[in-house]
């Protein structure tokens, strides 16, 4: 039942088309509610990756090694996270958030890519220090060896007069 007044059209609180207005609304916030809940719940899944990352690099830069198999199941549990990110809807600030999060997992999976290049590597990161240092000043005495030797044997002469061409 409708009233009319002034020439407008009225709509009494019991009627179905005005709830239905008032349905889509919570039926958007629900949405958006959605979002922030599925962009929640992986923040908190890449959180507790992170902390597996970070200890994951200061044991590599303590000195050990770390299995390759480690590094890529890490990163292959933040691509299942990214994926989710992406098959999340979401609509304003949800955006953003989902944004963000994006964003910081792959700044994490690049982090990992920098660790499985240093585990990978092995003249990289401090394991082998010692071991190159080492190699190194073998190879400085060797040179000033030589060098030695050849200054005594040397028949090159050093003249200070150039040419000038003008």
């Amino acid at each position: 039942m409708a009233v009319a007044k002034d020439m407008s059209k009225e709509v009494p609180p019991g009627d179905p088309a005005g709830r239905q207005s008032g349905l889509e609304a919570q039926t958007g916030d629900l949405g958006v509610s959605r979002a922030h809940e599925a962009v929640a719940k992986v923040r908190a899944e890449v959180d507790k990756l992170s902390e597996k990352v970070a200890s994951l690099e200061t044991d590599l830069r303590s000195g050990s090694w770390v299995d390759d198999k480690e590094l890529v199941a890490l990163t292959e549990m933040l691509m299942v996270q990214l994926l989710e990110l992406d098959a999340t809807e979401a609509d304003g600030e949800a955006r953003v958030e989902r944004r963000v999060e994006v964003c910081r997992v792959q700044s994490i999976v690049e982090t990992l890519d920098r660790l499985k290049a240093r585990n990978s590597d092995p003249l990289s990161g401090t394991r082998n220090a010692t071991a190159a240092d080492t190699k190194s000043e073998q190879i400085k005495s060797q040179i000033g060896v030589v060098n030695a030797q050849g200054s005594l044997q040397s028949s090159t002469r050093i003249t200070l007069d150039w040419e000038l061409f003008d």
